[in-house]
């Protein structure tokens, strides 16, 4: 756990000293700096493509995951593949993306647990042992739809976006198990899956620090589920997962 806060203090610390370079080289006019100062339209006309770096956080909604937390960190690449279209506030780009987490963890409580079986009449357990705990993971995801609002803001741009993914865990996420064992707890075919899907929703804004340069802010409500391709689907019905991460874009 002390491990993955300094990694989390030392990404977060990376995205704000690029951050602050960002906003430093902002007071000297750049040499491609448009005359009206308006970054996000100059960016945006080109129908760019964008690459960044970012860390992720967040802690699980429903009431019996309320004391789930989330910590990943990683990159993403995406295309604006559109000019914008739509009418008054709903006036947009579509981009296309995706992003890598090879760095993904989730804290979740331990409890303990035993592997039960039942012959006849006779019910039988292993001792008991811990479930839960810290799961590390990949997280991918190959699909994220975004729709990139015009503005009349000179650097800032809000958005929302759909996206989906699979999840990599080292154990079966999340834990299942009883310490009041029972055949459907704690017996043959109560695991859950290494793999899981990511379907998410979220807002989220640039905030253009220089040309081509901006600072990136999300709030993503993620849901994950096997989609039973285990033999439990415990899930994580809703977390709420804030994201910081700083974009290069690129005509």
């Amino acid at each position: 756990m002390r491990k993955a806060k300094s990694g989390l203090l030392t990404g977060l610390a990376a995205i704000f000293l690029m951050a602050t370079s960002g906003f430093a080289q902002t007071s000297t006019p750049a040499k491609d700096m448009p005359a009206d100062g308006n970054l996000v339209q100059q960016v945006m006309k080109n129908n760019p493509w964008e690459m960044g770096v970012a860390v992720q956080g967040g802690l699980g909604l429903t009431e019996d995951r309320n004391d789930f937390k989330f910590l990943m960190a990683g990159g993403q690449l995406g295309k604006v593949l559109t000019g914008p279209i739509g009418p008054g506030i709903l006036r947009g780009q579509f981009e296309y993306g995706g992003a890598l987490f090879p760095f993904w963890q989730s804290y979740t409580p331990k409890f303990q647990r035993a592997n039960c079986t039942l012959s006849g009449q006779i019910f039988t357990c292993s001792p008991l042992f811990n479930s839960g705990g810290t799961y590390s993971g990949i997280q991918l995801m190959p699909i994220i739809l975004r729709w990139n609002f015009v503005t009349r803001s000179k650097r800032f741009q809000p958005w929302f976006q759909g996206a989906g993914g699979v999840l990599w865990t080292n154990h079966k996420y999340p834990g299942f198990g009883s310490p009041e064992l029972t055949m459907a707890n704690d017996g043959p075919n109560t695991d859950a899956s290494v793999f899981n899907f990511t379907p998410q929703a979220g807002v989220g804004f640039h905030y253009f620090v220089k040309p081509r340069r901006s600072l990136d802010f999300e709030v993503n409500a993620v849901h994950i589920s096997s989609a039973s391709l285990g033999d439990r689907n415990p899930g994580v019905n809703a977390s709420l997962q804030f994201w910081l991460g700083y974009t290069w874009w690129k005509k």
